[in-house]
């Protein structure tokens, strides 16, 4: 009896064992199912994380000082408005009987090319050329990119930059066929213009041999091939690079379309953000020598560069420098951890939005470890959209070969002897220790070639796809940038075409009033290095310090600094007074002091036209009634006192005040 009991037992648990298999096999099942089913709906998760973190904080729809004092508009440059047209009586049609056809050749990135494609339109102009849509070599030297889209179209708009400029400029698509020959042939001049070219170089050496051939060829590799600033008798060719810059150069439809279903999502839950571009590229590092900010690989790789660039011409300078000397005087970008910082400092509660841009940053991950750690909602284009969008963007493309890796050939001993005979004269009897192996993971990646050699191998075809992906990546960020609300630039190269001057300089023409930080990073150099042992709990009159900086830099004191920084190199990086009007008049600004950086601002803007200021004071009259109300729903916010935005210098914080503070307080 017993034992028929212990039978009858067995069978029980063996049953009960082969059920639980067969439910697990069946979660198993069901798990892969709802992973393949959702895998195109995990993009969206940092969005619904959005969502969740911030409706805990506050009702959207309230807007105290708080919300205003870090997203609001900057109340002083409101007046300013975006107005390009051309104001001289007449302004001249193109002539169909132009003096010949300009083509150009357009080598480099994402800020090059948008520089270089508006001095080509004022140049074309200036010599009554008819300019051929220009190439853009980053993708015609692809190999394997979409065929839906070549050179120019690869990232522009075609037909909306002729139309848009039609007034302008006569462009066409191609030279006529009986000139294509003659291109082949190289029968034609060609220039290769600096971006510090003068109006007269083009008029007094380029248009003779133009009206003698009847075409020329530009090839430009400077980031430009017109001089910034112009005379005032052709400050109409700046309106032009305006228009061209702000209304022609439209991305694309794909890439429009991704850009602000990113925004939106961004936006979700009527929700602001803020845009941070960290500046950090190779070639920038390189060149401002800075490479003793990283460490292991990536600072060999930017003494790598920096070298090319002495071979090259490009630096005039030694090769191993003082970095913390360079970034003391401002020309080493600020990382990731200090700009976190200065938000804090700034008030930006941790939940904040955050669009990392920019295609490339230079340290990988690693190095934003610091300000993800303050700041969770820190995405990318790769957090907001889906592999599938961003393979809209791209288009169809080939198949290319894969990088295969290939491991050196082996050496046999005889080989071994060989060499250790051969290698002359020993400084000890025995043979110097083996080398330390590499593995594998050490060699895989772009930087690989380190671990091996000393020389930068010629980049593969599916390095330089990725080079054409990257106009793609930074045209969505370019857009999402400058429509955020709230914009800060790590590193802008004070003028030279750049990522964020060129959003910066968009952000100032198309809305002038809104939150765009130009940080002096020698300043704040200097006060991260008062405070160097205690950045995560500094002094109350640290943070105030910091402040009062960065709210003068949205507003009069941050543009005039930028006036005479970044307007003498890149025009487009500030397009003041050319390109803007104002909706009050000189005399309102009598009252104000001589020399003061706001009667330096509006002195030499024009008034906006009447049918133009009609229509902003309907708008501003809604928006003003709606903060009226906004103002009395939320009365209690406190916040640290804030600094006059007028004063007119920085100062440091006393070291002697050692009172500290919560900078989310």
């Amino acid at each position: 009896m017993a034992w028929s009991e212990r039978i009858r037992m067995k069978s029980k648990l063996k049953w009960l064992a082969l059920g639980g298999l067969v439910l697990s096999f069946a979660s198993i099942l069901v798990h892969l199912f709802l992973a393949k089913s959702s895998a195109s709906f995990v993009q969206y998760g940092v969005v619904t994380a959005f969502t969740e973190d911030l409706n805990l904080i506050d009702n959207p729809s309230r807007k105290g000082p708080g919300y205003r004092r870090l997203w609001g508009k900057v109340n002083v440059l409101e007046p300013l408005q975006p107005y390009a047209n051309p104001r001289s009586r007449p302004y001249p049609v193109p002539n169909e009987q132009s003096n010949g056809f300009i083509y150009a050749k357009i080598h480099g990135g994402f800020e090059k090319i948008r520089t270089s494609i508006c001095d080509l339109v004022a140049v074309s102009r200036l010599l009554n050329a008819t300019l051929v849509i220009p190439e853009i070599q980053e993708s015609t030297q692809s190999k394997g990119i979409s065929s839906k889209f070549k050179s120019f179209s690869y990232l522009y708009d075609e037909e909306q930059f002729m139309a848009a400029l039609a007034s302008d400029v006569i462009i066409v698509k191609s030279l006529p066929s009986n000139m294509k020959e003659g291109r082949r042939r190289k029968q034609y001049p060609i220039f290769r213009p600096k971006s510090s070219s003068s109006p007269n170089l083009y008029l007094h050496e380029i248009l003779p041999k133009l009206k003698n051939a009847k075409v020329i060829g530009l090839i430009l590799t400077d980031g430009g091939c017109l001089q910034s600033i112009l005379p005032p008798n052709l400050v109409e060719y700046q309106r032009l690079r305006c228009r061209v810059a702000f209304d022609a150069l439209r991305f694309r439809a794909e890439i429009v379309e991704i850009a602000h279903q990113m925004v939106e999502r961004l936006r979700g839950s009527g929700q602001p953000y803020l845009a941070y571009h960290p500046g950090l590229k190779r070639d920038t590092l390189a060149y401002h020598g800075c490479a003793e900010l990283f460490q292991d690989v990536h600072k060999e790789l930017i003494q790598y560069r920096r070298a090319q660039m002495i071979k090259q011409g490009l630096i005039k300078d030694v090769l191993d420098v003082d970095s913390y000397a360079r970034k003391g005087n401002g020309s080493c970008p600020l990382i990731p951890e200090e700009v976190g910082l200065l938000l804090r400092a700034m008030g930006y509660p941790p939940r904040t939005r955050i669009y990392l841009a920019g295609s490339e940053t230079f340290g990988g991950q690693r190095v934003l470890i610091p300000l993800r750690a303050m700041y969770a909602n820190l995405v990318d284009r790769t957090s907001l959209c889906s592999k599938q969008e961003l393979a809209n963007v791209v288009g169809p493309e080939s198949e290319l070969p894969a990088n295969s890796f290939e491991y050196p050939p082996s050496k046999s001993a005889k080989q071994l002897k060989e060499e250790w005979d051969n290698a002359g004269p020993r400084p000890r009897p025995l043979p110097p220790p083996p080398d330390r192996p590499i593995y594998r993971h050490e060699k895989e990646g772009w930087y690989a070639w380190v671990a091996e050699k000393d020389s930068e191998p010629d980049p593969s075809p599916s390095d330089l796809r990725e080079q054409a992906h990257r106009l793609l990546w930074d045209a969505l960020d370019y857009i999402v940038s400058v429509e955020a609300d709230a914009f800060f630039p790590g590193f802008d190269n004070r003028g030279w075409p750049d990522f964020s001057s060129l959003v910066m300089g968009h952000r100032l023409y198309k809305t002038a009033s809104s939150k765009t930080y130009r940080p002096d990073r020698k300043y704040l150099t200097k006060l991260f290095n008062s405070t160097s042992d205690h950045l995560y709990h500094p002094p109350r009159n640290w943070t105030l310090a910091v402040r009062d900086h960065l709210n003068k830099s949205t507003a009069e004191f941050g543009i005039v600094r930028e006036l005479h920084q970044s307007k003498p190199k890149s025009f487009l990086s500030h397009p003041l007074p050319e390109c803007s009007c104002t909706t009050v008049k000189s005399a309102d600004f009598l009252h104000t002091e001589k020399g003061s950086d706001l009667q330096i601002l509006y002195e030499t803007k024009d008034e906006c036209p009447q049918a133009l200021q009609k229509g902003l004071k309907s708008v501003g009259a809604q928006e003003s009634s709606a903060d009226d109300t906004e103002t009395q729903e939320d009365e209690t916010d406190t916040e640290l006192p804030e600094s006059d935005d007028n004063s007119q210098a920085d100062t440091m914080p006393s070291a002697d005040q050692d009172e500290e503070m919560d900078p989310d307080d």
